[in-house]
């Protein structure tokens, strides 16, 4: 089913998400040095401070109670609350760690991330946007909408992608290559 719009500046950030996971995963595969562990949680906690953090926010304040009635189960809910929780204890972990506890952390905050954002898209919105009329889901787009611009603006860059400024070169991320590619 085609993303209703009301939910796109959610999913749009779901697609920021899954993208900091392919890069936790990539960069953790093989035995990586403990500067790849490093970079990579300067990047979620980049994320976090972005975007993440302020996501749940809209979720928790906008989204979940909005919806909460209308669903089959409200247990999904609660669950997605949960893995928030977890996921903030997560990068405050993934912060202060280091060698392979970092590693281990990095990995198990992807995983959870991963399969998160899958839930809510493949699961939670399809039910929304079953269960809600057009006016309604306008409405409730139009303040996510105006939420999300408030807590955590939706950007066409990964946040943690350093802002090219007039006459200045966009640098590509430490250990990539000059095309960018991991």
């Amino acid at each position: 089913m085609l993303r209703d719009p009301s939910l796109v500046p959610l999913s749009h950030q779901h697609q920021h998400g899954l993208a900091l996971t392919v890069l936790i995963a990539r960069g953790l595969s093989g035995d990586p040095p403990p500067e790849k562990a490093a970079e990579l949680a300067l990047m979620v906690a980049s994320m976090a401070k972005a975007e993440l953090l302020g996501h749940f926010q809209v979720e928790e304040q906008v989204l979940f109670p909005a919806i909460r009635s209308r669903l089959e189960s409200g247990d999904i809910v609660d669950d997605l609350i949960a893995e928030h929780r977890q996921m903030e204890g997560s990068i405050e972990r993934i912060a202060s760690a280091s060698g392979r506890e970092r590693v281990r952390l990095l990995t198990e905050f992807g995983e959870l991330l991963s399969r998160h954002i899958r839930v809510e898209e493949r699961q939670l919105f399809e039910e929304i946007q079953t269960k809600l009329d057009a006016g309604e889901l306008k409405r409730l787009g139009g303040e996510i909408g105006a939420t999300v611009q408030r807590i955590c603006p939706v950007t066409s860059q990964l946040p943690w992608e350093k802002r090219e400024t007039p006459g200045s070169k966009k640098e590509p991320l430490p250990e990539q290559g000059a095309a960018g590619s991991p």
